[in-house]
């Protein structure tokens, strides 16, 4: 193959009059949206640069598709990086978003600069003359451009400036206060150079924030009078919805509710052959299109669903596309899935493990029947009421079929909000989010040090314009050895972790029964495990005997509610603390001026002592002061300042909780300025 010739190409169209660069949030170059929700604050920075000493400045526009007006606002300069500039914005309703930094030559400041270091310098009236003739001019250009009702001290400078008083009097008007604050609100701009528009899209806030809570249906039958697990109804799970609600949760995850596969049914602890009366797997769906028969109709499913509304649940629909050995596609549309050269369909495998039981779809075959056939499958539970879906393994299918699917239901559902069940590695994580998944699971289960914490966390800050980390902190699928030893304690701490670390967080049942057991050493998976079996729980006998994890679960669902700090990801800063086994972060709300500071010991077994060194720019208070501190979760107050000892033990609280002094009006916006907003090319 021969190497394509061309001509040189010519750059020089890419720069403007003034240097715009690095512009944030945008997402691969601007050809995707950054995302957002409704009454987020949304951070914008950008680098400007000109030639020379004169000063530059930069407005950042805002509008969405339905907005008649441009919302505009001078943008603020780093203190620390004098070309980086920065501004917020908060969107008020959902739909596409557009934004623009713009750059501009700041007149105005560029003769103060040079009027005031010529006065510093001693120099005369006369060689000044020139000077205070261009101030005339200028104001007056900013008076004719300011409205009229605000214009009346701008052309007092005027007069003052070409008046014959002594010469500090004829300067002093230009250097007021009063002045000062009209030409920030009407700044007089030359040489305005256009950015280029980038777009955000803004979802509902429940994309952002919202805590989950993971049950079967099938678990909530009980027991019948010999001790036997009854299958449960969509009755049966109506009466477990309270206790869930009532813990704080406000979405409710169930895992498939489809009748399940009959052959190659799976049996207890993954048995390869199942008994009789062995309830199989969920995920071997059977038909996507119905509701298991033993749980009701689609009828009672939807009476469900608004049962939950009521309570202030949304419940979360598993969508996991795959099917059972005699799922009718299997029938009618064997080109939906991989035939083996015998004649067979190749079913899931996982070397070592094999899943009999299951049929992986193939998206290549028939792209177009697959992704219609699908869209077609996941309308139904979208007019049936439901409003989010978890999505099993999204990361085993085309990332283009997502984009493809997810922009299809957006376009006449865009509330809809799509979970990545994706345990995967971050490339495909970052993808799946940029495809249009509204939040992504992530590896926090494995992250149990500070070190790994911290990292884990500064990687996801890095990345929240466009992906979302709901973190739980346990699955049907993952028992993690942290929580097979810990005890009590460390479902305490996995738990404080994950509510104050994202504003999304999950819990899968029997989390707060500290339930531990592996099926074997070694193994993630549990014992007797509710995807195979039912499972069905005494909750209120394990609340009564205060075995039971619950109400702490609860206050950190309030605590949640109460501080707006900790329902946003982007502003956190890990504080510095003197002790590996105790880490403290603090988050910070722009809007409100909230500010929550988490202190957590990761040692479930010993009681940790150390001292926490104070960021003083990340909590919005004077470098050095003192500040009261309320702990949430003791109730007590404490007078905190640069240094401060904690003490922490696993038989008692393993965190503080500390809600911080209100950030000053004047201070807010900063905390929405990200460390990791440096140059970046």
């Amino acid at each position: 193959m021969t190497s394509p010739t061309s001509s040189p190409r010519i750059y020089g169209h890419a720069f403007g009059r003034l240097g715009i660069d690095d512009v944030r949030p945008v997402i691969s170059g601007g050809k995707l949206p950054s995302k957002g929700t409704v009454g987020e604050v949304i951070p914008v920075t950008a680098l400007v640069w000109r030639e020379g000493h004169d000063a530059i400045a930069a407005t950042l526009s805002v509008w969405n598709a339905e907005a008649s007006t441009v919302s505009s606002t001078t943008m603020d300069f780093d203190p620390v990086n004098p070309d980086r500039v920065h501004a917020v914005f908060t969107p008020a309703t959902p739909g596409r978003w557009f934004f623009r930094v713009d750059a501009w030559s700041d007149v105005m400041s560029t003769w103060r600069n040079a009027v005031t270091k010529k006065m510093d310098a001693g120099q005369s009236e006369q060689e000044l003359a020139n000077d205070l003739s261009h101030g005339a001019d200028l104001f007056t250009r900013a008076a004719l451009q300011t409205p009229t009702d605000q214009a009346g001290p701008l052309f007092a400078a005027v007069k003052a400036l070409a008046s014959d008083a002594p010469f500090t009097e004829r300067v002093a008007p230009a250097f007021s206060p009063e002045v000062t604050e009209i030409l920030e609100h009407h700044p007089l701009r030359e040489l305005i150079t256009e950015g280029e528009i980038y777009e955000v899209d803004v979802e509902r806030a429940k994309a952002r924030y919202s805590s989950w809570y993971e049950l079967f249906p099938r678990s909530t039958g009980g027991w019948d009078a010999d001790g036997n697990p009854v299958h449960g109804t969509f009755e049966t799970t109506k009466r477990a919805l309270p206790r869930v609600a009532e813990m704080g949760f406000d979405t409710v995850y169930f895992p498939p509710i489809h009748p399940i596969g009959e052959v190659h049914r799976k049996g207890r602890n993954n048995a390869v052959t199942a008994q009789p009366g062995d309830v199989g797997s969920p995920w071997a769906i059977q038909d996507h299109t119905t509701t298991h028969p033993e749980l009701g109709t689609m009828e009672d499913f939807k009476d469900l669903l608004s049962y939950a509304e009521s309570l202030g649940l949304e419940v979360a629909l598993d969508l996991a596309l795959q099917c059972a050995p005699d799922h009718p596609w299997a029938q009618s549309n064997p080109e939906f899935f991989t035939v083996l050269d015998d004649g067979t369909i190749a079913y899931a495998e996982n070397p070592p493990k094999k899943y009999q039981d299951i049929y992986p779809l193939n998206f290549d075959n028939d792209p177009d029947g697959i992704y219609e056939a699908i869209y077609d499958m996941v309308m139904i539970w979208v007019n049936a009421g439901v409003k989010t879906f978890r999505v099993d393994n999204p990361h085993t299918k085309p990332a283009s079929f997502w984009a493809w699917l997810i922009a299809k239901v957006h376009a006449t559902h865009p509330d809809i909000i799509f979970l990545a069940e994706a345990f995967t590695r971050a490339p495909r994580l970052l993808g799946l989010a940029k495809a249009g998944f509204s939040q992504s699971y992530s590896y926090f289960t494995w992250q149990t040090s500070k070190y790994d914490l911290t990292e884990f966390v500064q990687h996801h800050l890095e990345q929240a314009d466009i992906c979302r980390p709901n973190m739980f902190v346990n699955t049907p699928d993952i028992l993690h050895e942290s929580l097979q030893t810990g005890g009590r304690a460390m479902f305490a701490i996995r738990a404080t972790l994950a509510a104050t670390l994202s504003p999304l967080w999950g819990v899968y049942s029997g989390f707060e029964l500290y339930e531990h057991e592996a099926v074997k050493p070694g193994s993630e998976e549990y014992l007797d495990s509710e995807k195979y079996e039912l499972r069905p729980r005494d909750f209120q006998a394990a609340l009564n005997s205060g075995d039971s994890l619950e109400p702490y679960i609860g206050m950190l669902n309030r605590i949640r509610r109460e501080n707006p700090a900790l329902q946003q990801l982007r502003a956190l800063t890990f504080h510095e603390v003197d002790n590996d086994n105790v880490m403290a972060y603090s988050k910070a709300d722009a809007a409100t001026g909230n500010v929550v500071l988490t202190v957590v010991n990761l040692d479930p077994r010993n009681t940790q002592e150390a001292t926490v060194h104070i960021n003083y720019a990340a909590i919005g208070q004077d470098e050095g002061a003192s500040f009261e501190v309320h702990d949430k979760i003791s109730g007590e107050t404490f007078t905190w300042g640069p240094h401060n000892f904690v003490r922490l033990a696993p038989q008692g609280d393993v965190a503080h909780v500390l809600v911080l002094p209100t950030v000053a009006e004047d201070r807010r916006t900063q905390l929405a300025w990200r460390p990791q907003d440096t140059y970046r090319a």
